[in-house]
């Protein structure tokens, strides 16, 4: 069973409980932060601007950062090598991703390709050995493979990465990756995305596997800045991929219709100010619903600017949401979301 760690926030809003990850030894802040933001596709963000997203996270005291190769093709795991080099003695664990810079079929995942993808990630985030490497959401054949795995424990026996991982689409491919062996599942989890609770959360428990929960806030949805109005950038996925034309449609909006998901946005809203905690936004409470779920260890929202991370951290100081209010966002599921994505995912 997960071991968690308690240090609680001090006088200045600094520190944040760390949860331990039996599998692997170490210990990720509750709060994390993605940097897929940094790569810089979806919206410019500069290298200046990018050093203080990570600054701010830094001082409120995420200590946990994901990244992938395929991030602005390694631009963003370059900007949090460089970020983690200035700050040695933070206690900053790294993780990144690899797989997706080829098709997505099982003969682009052997192990010398493996080996190469770990070799250009170790350059660009400037180490020897990669504190997590999880595989990017791959074909399901891939992590029911043995071979995938014997070749990532192989890995861990030569020094490149500490333990790995598997980011996931689906419950099934989650549970496959924990039969493999998978130190971590990285799995899209949120008050619109709430089958993981029945079979992966606990497996993970059980297991010692831990959790990094991506997505919380449903593509922006669940902060409730949106209306049906609202437009996207032609180069966001937001935009392009609303059917799933670029990738697995349930990375936008969480796979609900936009519509439909503005609707339950606003209900959501309605309901933080009703029943959540006073004076927190709508952002805050969902990302503090993710962090209450039994087994999640950690979770990954992106940031844009300084302002962004900071607020984020933040909802790990939130006080437990009640009962009450618990209930009504399982009621809201059950009705609205439930149809659109349970059976998918």
């Amino acid at each position: 069973m997960r071991q968690i760690e308690r240090r609680p926030f001090d006088e200045d809003g600094n520190g944040m409980e760390q949860r331990h990850i039996a599998s692997t030894g170490r210990s990720a802040s509750v709060i994390g932060i993605g940097t897929w933001q940094l790569g810089a596709d979806w919206g410019e963000v500069s290298e200046d601007q990018a050093g203080q997203v990570l600054s701010a996270a830094l001082a409120e005291g995420v200590t946990f950062i994901d990244t992938a190769d395929v991030y602005g093709d390694g631009r963003s795991e370059r900007l949090v090598g460089a970020f983690a080099a200035a700050h040695p003695d933070s206690g900053l664990v790294i993780a990144t991703k690899m797989g997706r810079r080829v098709p997505q079929v099982r003969e682009n995942y052997t192990a010398e390709a493996m080996r190469q993808w770990n070799d250009r990630s170790r350059r660009m985030l400037g180490v020897d050995t990669l504190d997590l490497v999880q595989l990017h959401c791959p074909p399901t054949d891939v992590l029911g493979d043995p071979l995938t795995w014997q070749t990532l424990r192989d890995m861990v026996d030569e020094a490149r990465i500490r333990a790995f991982g598997a980011s996931v689409e689906t419950c099934e491919q989650a549970l496959l990756a924990m039969d493999g062996g998978a130190s971590s599942i990285q799995i899209i989890l949120n008050v619109m995305r709430r089958k993981p609770l029945e079979e992966v959360l606990p497996a993970a428990r059980e297991r010692g596997v831990g959790i990094i929960v991506r997505v919380p806030l449903a593509s922006g949805l669940l902060s409730g800045r949106y209306s049906k109005d609202t437009t996207f950038a032609a180069d966001d996925h937001r935009t392009y991929n609303r059917h799933g034309e670029a990738f697995d449609v349930g990375e936008t909006f969480s796979g609900v219709p936009f519509e439909v998901g503005i609707e339950v946005a606003q209900e959501f809203s309605r309901l933080c100010a009703e029943l959540g905690p006073e004076g927190a936004t709508p952002a805050q409470v969902a990302l503090k619903w993710v962090t209450q779920q039994p087994g999640v260890t950690t979770v990954i929202p992106g940031a844009r600017n300084a302002d962004q991370a900071r607020a984020n951290a933040r909802s790990a100081a939130l006080p437990d949401l009640s009962e009450e209010f618990l209930s009504a966002l399982e009621e809201l599921y059950d009705q609205r979301i439930r149809a659109h994505v349970h059976h998918r995912w």
